[in-house]
């Protein structure tokens, strides 16, 4: 059983100088103060809302409070706060605009999400409408501005009970019945609920029972709602998911026959036409999601977005499109680095950009000729932006910083295509000198770097490293062959060269590239990192090009796809990818396993893993962990409790702030000179580094 979090250095290297468990009392060290302010400069603009008169923006602005371990979020309006928090959001407008609803979860005994609905420009009290148990979600407000929906888990009675040890027994009948950041979800499916928006009366589920439903859209006449929904026997084994119409009273209807996933609805003003989001084949992934329309009478669905060879689900913007016209919508795409925002037309014209540059689209809205979005950039987080008659105006400025990137592509070493890379340069920057390098490889794999303020670049740089990273082949951003390149070989529909081939070529492509045209960078002197799939790529780099590098970071990985496969909460998902089941061909999981090549690892490893992460379980560290004491390997494992998969993103900010000092504090280690670093003054202060 571990007893201790902290590691003692192998190899007789310095110890690190921060000890796991100890209160931050002490002078902060370089890195620490790094952390800090990094972590600070996460605040940000989001949820933007424009009244429907498109002459006020409701908005909602959260800043991190290290010192309460704690992020806040709070409504503004029109550039100033008109909630308290601490942590409220979701703005949402009446139709007649005089009203913002908006959800919370106050600092309370009960800490129970609330719903609240205050008045905009007259006298009044703020009003709750509502409390839910288990959250709030997609708030909308019906057309004929008497009902506000929303989203909320539905508990089984079982957990009624005064707690868990007298609860009854969990009879898990499905696959996918645990979410990485929800725990149980099959006995707490998520509804969709209505309230009457003046707060009498009580909120009414209109989708009660096992099965789940998602983002929703009101009718035009407010009869109810169109939502989607995994509302079918065999969902957890074809992976569908269909759009239904929901009254108010009556029958659930589909409008999509369980041949694809369509997600996201959005009901046309005039009634006649559901927009949404999806592909045709839930069996095949990645895909380059599209946007689509299905009459709201139902009957086959058309795609739209066609012109466009690029993901309209975007993982910095997962919003469903908005309707400007009756003819034309906004969505947001990935593109090679961007996300934008493109008017996309009914009649399935090509869509139009109407952001361009070095930007990433966060949220956005629409009413009139006024657009709102929130957009993010390397140097800030999200800001808020209005745009009207073509112009843009930045409203707000939140935080930011000095350091940009360059981007640069470099050739597949197939000749192939182009990769995009991105390089940062560290802080007080001199060409003459030579630098140790931070390679960086993203998630996924269907995700990608890009034009975003992303805080692992800035904090690496600001601590005196060149960062470089890139979007192999199997990212998202580019055409649809790009994505499916490293889907398994024995795939049925999109068979590619599966994990760990042509990605690894391109990733060592661009290692190679930069090391010949950047001489400022050190060959000697090269780190890697990444999380996820990002993880699966760094414990592979280590055994197969452990030589390249002076140490490897791998975080919340998979290393081992078999046991990923029987142990994730998205367990059976990833035949999708890889082709077979893990019933049906064992081996192809096996082969693609970096853990079958732990022998061959002999470079210093870094391993970061949560200790509640469903979506790459624990496991996966204490796998790869317990190999490589066995073969006596230079080997530091830190575990976080009470994190899950979204640590770096979403975790706690004291444990966002300890998981970036010990990756600065152990790079530092292996790649800065002695005098480049305070470890060992710090580790003066503080002791050992073993508790």
């Amino acid at each position: 059983m571990t007893q201790s979090l902290a590691p003692t250095a192998p190899g007789g290297r310095r110890e690190l100088g921060y000890r796991v468990g100890v209160p931050d009392t002490e002078t902060p060290s370089r890195h620490a103060e790094i952390a800090r302010d990094l972590i600070h400069l996460r605040s940000a603009v989001g949820q933007p809302k424009l009244s429907p008169d498109g002459r006020h923006v409701a908005a909602v602005v959260a800043t991190v409070d290290l010192d309460e371990n704690t992020t806040r979020t709070r409504v503004w309006l029109d550039g100033a706060p008109v909630t308290a928090g601490p942590r409220d959001s979701q703005p949402t407008w009446s139709p007649d605009g005089r009203w913002l609803a908006f959800t919370s979860r106050r600092d309370d005994d009960s800490k129970k999400p609330t719903l609240h609905v205050m008045p905009v420009h007259g006298p009044g009290e703020v009003r709750t409408v509502c409390t839910m148990p288990d959250g709030l979600g997609e708030l909308a407000w019906s057309p004929d501005g008497r009902w506000l929906g929303f989203l909320s888990r539905t508990r089984d009675s079982r957990y009624d009970a005064k707690d868990a040890t007298w609860q009854s027994p969990r009879k898990i009948e499905r696959f996918l019945s645990r979410l990485n950041g929800e725990n149980w979800i099959f006995d707490r499916p998520q509804h969709v609920y209505v309230v009457a928006a003046d707060g009498t009366g009580q909120p009414r589920n209109l989708t009660e029972g096992e099965f789940a439903y998602g983002g929703f859209s009101w009718l035009a006449d407010s009869s109810g709602v169109v939502a989607s929904g995994t509302a079918h026997e065999t969902w957890d084994e074809d992976a569908a998911e269909d759009l239904y119409v929901v009254p108010l009273d009556g029958e659930i209807r589909a409008l999509t026959q369980q041949t694809g996933k369509y997600v996201a609805p959005a009901v046309s003003p005039d009634g006649r036409q559901v927009a949404f989001m999806g592909l045709d084949n839930a069996q095949e992934y990645p895909q380059n999601a599209k946007i689509g329309l299905v009459d709201v009478d139902g009957g086959e669905h058309r795609w739209i977005s066609t012109g466009l060879d690029r993901t309209f689900f975007a993982m910095a913007c997962p919003q469903a499109p908005v309707w400007e016209t009756s003819d034309t919508l906004l969505a947001v795409a990935e593109d090679r680095g961007d996300t934008h925002l493109y008017r996309l037309h009914v009649d399935g014209r090509a869509p139009e950009p109407i952001t361009d540059g070095p930007t990433t689209v966060q949220g956005y809205d629409v009413a009139g000729d006024v657009i709102a979005t929130t957009r993010s950039d390397v140097t800030h987080g999200g800001e808020l932006w209005i745009t009207r008659a073509g112009d843009d105006e930045q409203l707000t400025h939140v935080a930011g910083v000095h350091r940009g990137w360059e981007k640069f592509t470099v050739t597949c070493t197939d000749g192939s295509d182009d990769i995009d890379a991105w390089i940062m340069r560290p802080d007080d920057f001199d060409p003459d000198q030579r630098y140790p390098l931070l390679l960086n490889v993203h998630g996924g794999p269907f995700t990608q770097y890009g034009e975003y303020f992303f805080d692992e670049a800035q904090m690496q740089a600001a601590a005196g490293f060149v960062v470089l990273m890139s979007n192999p082949r199997g990212g998202s951003g580019r055409h649809t062959a790009w994505g499916q390149a490293i889907m398994g070989p024995k795939h049925p529909t999109a068979p590619g060269t599966g994990w760990g081939s042509v990605d690894v070529d391109d990733v060592i492509a661009v290692l190679d590239a930069t090391l010949d045209r950047y001489t400022f960078c050190d060959p000697e002197r090269v780190g890697m990192l990444g999380g996820s799939y990002g993880g699966y790529m760094a414990t592979t780099l280590a055994a197969r090009y452990g030589d390249r590098f002076v140490g490897i970071c791998s975080e919340r990985a998979v290393n081992n796809l078999l046991t990923e496969e029987w142990s994730s909460d998205v367990a059976t998902f990833f035949r999708a990818e890889h082709g077979p089941t893990v019933v049906e061909d064992p081996g192809e999981y096996t082969r693609m396993s970096p853990i079958t090549m732990a022998h061959d690892i002999h470079v210093p490893m870094l391993i970061i893993h949560s200790e509640d992460d469903f979506r790459c379980p624990i496991n996966q560290a204490e796998e790869l962990w317990v190999t490589l004491k066995l073969l006596k390997r230079d080997v530091t494992f830190y575990r976080f409790p009470s994190e899950n998969h979204e640590l770096s993103r979403s975790g706690s900010p004291v444990h966002r702030r300890m998981r970036a000092e010990i990756i600065l504090d152990w790079f530092a280690d292996l790649l800065l000179p002695a005098d480049d670093t305070d470890a060992d003054a710090t580790t003066e202060e503080t002791g050992s580094a073993a508790t």
